[in-house]
């Protein structure tokens, strides 16, 4: 009888255990995938998301998704850094704040100073001595890559891509500011190779996921990235 009444109460135990995440309106672990519940995915069959816990982190999960059948599913994962700075909404962030934006961007190009991982199929551009990121706000080239640096383009207000051996030795361009620029929002905002910590605003994975992605991504299915919080205004769901 004694035996009995253990099995009982470690029976009533488990279920209220199990009950518990519900009341917290938690959500269960073999929920909806992540895309299903978004705002948008931008219309094509495969998306990046790049997720923190809270707009203050700079580390959170890069996964990369498929869609197929009608159905969404998972096709690779990796540890992400954000910026020093943490997140801010894309449409308000200012430039200088290594916060990295919030939103739904596409991916126009990628580009490296190594060679391309075998299997991509997306624009791949290389780097060279005399490639550039402009960033000065001033310039007629902002937020645009240029080869050479343009006269109106400060040197101290650009980034000398090639100076950057581990990070840019892999990178995909995020479409943040970019059709439309639009003067201190932010430029050179990329996916690229982890540097030794925290980003000055763009997202960074390890070098192997990188490789991994840009063998991945298929222009013709539109890839974008989706970059957000797991919650609050910033929530990539609302994306």
């Amino acid at each position: 009888m004694r035996l009995g009444v253990r099995r009982s109460k470690r029976a009533g135990v488990v279920a209220l255990l199990a009950v518990v995440p519900l009341l917290l309106g938690a959500a269960p672990a073999d929920g909806p995938p992540l895309p299903t519940r978004m705002a948008d995915t931008g219309g094509g069959t495969q998306l990046i998301t790049a997720e923190a816990a809270r707009a203050s982190s700079t580390t959170g999960r890069l996964t990369w998704w498929d869609r197929r059948g009608g159905r969404w599913t998972k096709a690779g994962s990796a540890p992400a850094r954000f910026g020093a700075g943490g997140l801010a909404e894309g449409r308000s962030r200012e430039q200088g704040t290594n916060t990295t934006p919030t939103g739904l961007y596409d991916l126009p190009y990628a580009f490296g100073i190594e060679k391309a991982p075998p299997g991509t199929d997306v624009r791949y551009r290389p780097v060279r001595r005399n490639s550039w990121w402009c960033q000065d706000n001033a310039s007629r080239s902002y937020n645009r890559w240029t080869e050479p640096r343009p006269a109106d383009c400060r040197a101290a207000e650009s980034e000398h891509l090639i100076t950057y051996g581990t990070q840019y030795a892999y990178a995909y361009v995020i479409g943040f500011n970019y059709d439309e620029p639009v003067r201190g929002r932010g430029a050179g905002i990329f996916l690229h190779v982890d540097g030794r910590g925290a980003t000055a605003g763009c997202v960074s994975v390890p070098r192997g996921a990188m490789r991994r992605i840009l063998a991945w991504a298929d222009p013709g299915r539109a890839p974008h990235i989706a970059i957000g919080t797991r919650s609050g205004a910033t929530a990539i769901t609302r994306y």
